[in-house]
């Protein structure tokens, strides 16, 4: 279709319009196995686009497709029609009601977000998911979404009172409670919505509909039921089914019918008290599958707030994690299966006595233990589950975990039996059944491990996909408990319901939608279920060759097709880590980590037989907001490191386009200080200068807004060989330590350095230097790995044999330093001393702190004054240590108040911050955390990272001090 008939919209709405290759691109996929090129991607900021776009789509026979946070597993959000994104305008709270426990909000907002403004009113909105810090309430409408809590809480189709929004037609309606007079004078109206209404009236009266759905429909008793359109809920919960029951809400039809009936603009929630204050979880350990489902049915006689399930496959997947090693504290023998039984309540006693009867019960059954976990304990449970699951999913190559059977549900009674009929499934396609289960709920969760770029793995996709169904159906299952049917469960709907079932659902859909242009092909109707794979089938793999080392991940290709769409990098500022930066600065899903996977991955695959795949243009803006945080590294689920493959693009994209001007005069910048350093005096003056310096950054594309840093007239690396500082403590030294003088603490934060070297000294280590070369990370961010390769193989040749876990490397810059465990290991050419050289060099407040753990520094070394210390620590520190080592090194004094600010990166991101067209973002990403706790706090700043202490000067106009200069103040 061409583009220039969507120009008439573009222009009408008040929201952006995409029809590029990279918004399209990057939405042609979600969390599913699927992949579809929309032909446009909208974001309305409001109804009335909303209502134009339907229009357009109407006059020029487009479908629409609703996307919120884009994590749906079954294909809910792909689509070759118009992508309508409402997370990024609908996100305005329209009325809060206190006493009758109600909130209307917009779709776009996340439901995390929503908690933690309802926090502090007591109230909270229950069902929850585990994308929960990035899922839209639209979404979880679309969805009928639940979560872990839903035995207790119920699902979303439970809290929604009312909605209001579009139909196929364009007409806004609004949807609410109707009595019997009120659903009469609906059915009246000579519009789509009284042909709705009375299409009901009919149906409810017919003298089949109950004998069809009792045949067809899973067994009312299964709590988590999301197969087809839920005509038995709306049936149920009418004046229909009930004389008793007062009202009918055709919402219970419209949540989870997954945006195609219906586009939601506006949800009235019902919202629940918080939870009871004090909890307990009780872990119960089985021998056996079959005896932790056998128990299931006699847990749920207690007021459980959660009854979830995992198996030995995902424990074992922690048991060699040092990362999770504290977490399995409270396993005992090694069992088969656990059950993680959560218990609440706003007494202790009465908590007590819960604990004591579930144990009771739980002394019958065949569990042969049941410690009970308090406090901070339930929390590494969970995240051991958690951990165990992304592990599980994390797998190298191109077999994957493939959602497509993951979301059965059947009666708690008949998950035993169900259970062993399917790993008989499992079994015979040489399937190992792993189990984590909402078992409260009779819902498991399993997915094969199947390669579909193969025939053979699509296959097995499709069969075992039809055999499941089957089973399901034999039980009176859900094929669908949560996940919703989309495109991947929607083949077998019509198996699970039987046709007379399934033809109401048609006849729904066309009743609705009859020019089928909202999200068609979802639940009914749908494309095969092996149309429109990710991936093409039995294709020649490309091989892409790269001057970094991705062997890990048998290469750059599959190291982006680990991006498995969860969308963790979509997660608001407001909540623990750090990605994606400029997502959470812009709301651009462009901006993602998950954007630039998917889109590094569309330009190799199609580009992959050019003599040069990266040198493509939509590389280069997908690219342009990433600051390398290196966050993506460590908190995506699937460690897919976007940082690594922008360096490997601007290196291989400046091989075919040359480098410019100022990327060689940021890369250079330690060799401009060198020769400019017995100037020092003229050269800052000449960066100050208020009339100078403006010509000189826009000369250099530096933001004017932007300060310059002091250069040093005599380095580092001078005082110390000069013997102005002594590098030998007064006593017998404890241990023998290595400073890596990197290019920045060496001319640029002299002071800094000087107090690293003599806080070492005073606390009785003795400091060695050597010459050595610059750390290279320069180079690394603006991609000129030619020049930094030289460094870093000159540097492991130089510390090789020196460096050993007696005798380790410490830096005080976190960003050269940790290179070491970085990029050095994907750059050097004896790749074997890289690795052996990683392993005992340090940054410096590791090393403090591990000296610390062993007793030979303690708090007596330091003054006794009271001071409040707030800590901002540098990205790499986060992604590639832990922000516990400054913590605990800052709360050695025994007077120091220490806290962690809660913030992801600065905004400066070395470069970044300096470069014109990146200022502005730079400074909304400090101004989303890091200013904010900066300007109203009267502590002294804590900042290793120099980057950081810059931005925080230019942000706050407050300085920052780097850890060892606080301490040296304060060492005895």
């Amino acid at each position: 279709m061409e583009k220039s008939i969507f120009q008439s919209l573009s222009k009408s709405l008040k929201g952006e319009l995409f029809l590029d290759e990279i918004h399209r691109s990057i939405y042609a996929t979600d969390a599913s196995v699927y992949r579809e090129i929309p032909i446009a991607v909208s974001y309305p900021k409001d109804g009335e686009d909303l209502f134009k776009i339907i229009k357009f789509a109407n006059q020029h026979h487009l479908s629409i497709t609703p996307r919120a946070a884009g994590t749906s597993l079954a294909g809910q959000c792909v689509t070759d029609g118009i992508i309508v994104d409402i997370s990024k305008y609908f996100v305005d709270e329209l009325d809060f009601d206190k006493l009758s426990h109600r909130i209307k909000i917009q779709p776009g907002i996340v439901r995390d977000s929503l908690n933690r403004r309802l926090k502090a009113e007591g109230l909270f909105f229950g069902p929850n998911t585990s994308t929960s810090n990035r899922c839209n309430l639209g979404g979880m409408f679309g969805n009928n979404s639940s979560g872990t809590t839903s035995i207790k809480y119920g699902v979303t189709r439970d809290k929604v009172i009312s909605s209001k929004g579009y139909l196929s037609d364009g007409s806004f309606i609004e949807v609410k409670p109707l009595n019997e007079v009120e659903f009469k004078e609906k059915t009246e109206l000579a519009t789509l919505e009284g042909k709705i209404y009375k299409y009901f009236d009919q149906l409810f009266r017919s003298k089949n509909f109950k004998r069809i759905l009792e045949q067809g429909f899973p067994k009312s008793s299964i709590h988590r039921r999301n197969t087809g359109y839920a005509i038995d809920e709306l049936y149920n919960h009418s004046f229909f089914k009930d004389s008793r029951q007062e009202y009918f809400n055709l919402n219970k039809l419209l949540c989870g019918s997954e945006g195609t009936l219906y586009l939601a603009t506006e949800l009235e929630l019902k919202l629940d008290s918080v939870q009871p204050k004090y909890n307990a979880m009780v872990a119960a350990h089985f021998s056996s599958i079959q005896d932790c489902l056998e128990t299931v049915e006699l847990c749920m006689i207690h007021e459980l707030f959660t009854c979830e399930m995992m198996d030995k496959t995902i424990l074992d997947c922690t048991k060699d994690s040092i990362k999770y090693k504290d977490h399995r504290f409270f396993l005992e023998a090694d069992p088969e299966a656990i059950l993680m039984l959560e218990l609440r309540s706003d007494s202790v006693g009465d908590l007590k006595t819960q604990i004591k009867d579930l144990l009771h019960d739980l002394n019958s059954s065949s569990a042969y233990a049941s410690p009970v976990l308090k406090d901070g304990e339930i929390d590494l449970a969970i995240e051991l589950r958690k951990a165990g699951l992304g592990l599980l999913g994390n797998l190298k190559g191109d077999e994957k975990a493939v959602a497509c059977i993951e979301d059965t549900s059947v009666a708690i009674e008949d998950l035993p039996r169900y259970i062993s009929d399917f790993t008989k499934i499992m079994q015979s396609y040489n399937q190992r059944a792993v189990y984590y289960a909402h078992a409260g709920a009779g819902e498991l969760h399993l997915r094969p491990i199947l390669n579909l770029k193969v025939s053979k793995g699509v296959e097995e996709f499709k069969s075992i996909s039809r055999e499941v169904a089957e089973l399901v159906k034999s039980y009176g299952g859900a094929l669908s408990g949560e996940h919703g049917d989309g495109r991947v469960r929607a083949p077998f709907t019509e198996l699970v319901v039987g046709e007379e079932c399934y033809a109401i659902f048609q006849e729904i859909k066309l009743l609705f939608d009859p020019e089928n242009i909202f999200n068609p092909g979802k639940i009914v109707n749908p494309k095969p279920i092996d149309e429109n794979l990710r991936y093409e089938v039995d294709r020649v793999e490309p091989e892409i060759a790269t001057k970094m080392d991705f062997s890990k991940n048998q290469g750059i290709l599959r190291a982006a097709e680990q991006c498995n769409g969860s969308g963790d990098c979509r997660k608001s500022h407001e909540f623990e880590g750090g990605m994606c930066p400029s997502y959470q600065a812009t709301k651009n899903e462009k901006d993602t980590t998950r954007a630039r996977a998917n889109m590094l991955r569309e330009v190799l695959t199609e580009k992959h037989l050019e003599k040069n795949a990266f040198d493509d243009e939509k590389l280069k803006e997908i690219f342009d907001l990433c600051i390398s945080c290196k966050a993506c590294k460590n908190e995506c689920p699937s460690n897919v490191d976007v940082g690594a493959f922008k360096t490997e693009f601007l290196y291989q994209y400046q091989k075919a386009n040359g480098i410019k001007w100022r990327t060689k005069l940021f890369a250079k910048n330690n060799l401009i200080n060198e020769l400019s350093a017995p100037v020092a005096p003229l050269y800052n003056w000449i960066n100050s200068n208020p009339v100078i310096s403006k010509f000189v950054k826009a000369i250099a594309g530096i933001a004017q807004e932007r300060s310059l840093p002091k250069l040093n007239s005599k380095s580092l690396r001078f005082h110390l060989e000069n013997e102005a500082i002594s590098l030998m403590p007064k006593t017998q030294p404890k241990k023998s330590v290595y400073l890596f003088i990197d290019e920045f603490s060496n001319y640029l934060d002299v002071e800094i350095g000087i107090d690293a070297v003599e806080l070492l000294t005073k606390l009785g280590y003795e400091v060695k230097i050597i010459k050595h070369e610059e750390s290279g990370r320069a180079y690394f961010s603006k991609g000129l790995l030619d020049q930094a390769q030289k460094f870093i193989d000159k540097n492991i040749d130089i510390f090789a044999p020196l460096i050993s876990e007696d005798v380790p490397l410490l830096g005080i810059e976190p960003s050269t330093i940790l290179s070491f465990r970085d990029e050095y290991l994907k750059l050097a050419s004896d790749q074997n001393s890289a690795k052996q050289l990683s392993k005992h060099v340090f940054l410096i407040e590791e090393f403090l702190d591990a000296e610390i753990q062993a007793g030979r520094i303690t708090s007596d070394q330091f003054s006794g004054e009271n001071k409040d210390i707030k800590i901002h620590n540098h990205c790499y520190q986060k992604a590639l240590s832990n922000q516990i080592h400054t913590f605990n090194l800052m709360n050695l004094p025994a007077n120091f108040k220490v806290t962690l600010i809660p913030s992801g990166c600065c905004g400066m991101a070395g470069s970044f911050g300096y470069e014109k067209e990146h200022y502005k973002v730079s400074q909304d990403i400090g101004e989303l955390v890091l200013f904010p706790a900066v300007k109203n706090s009267k502590a002294i700043i804590c900042a290793n990272g120099t980057s950081c202490r810059h931005q925080i000067k230019d942000g706050t106009q407050k300085e920052a001090l780097h850890p060892v200069s606080i301490l040296n103040r304060f060492v005895l």
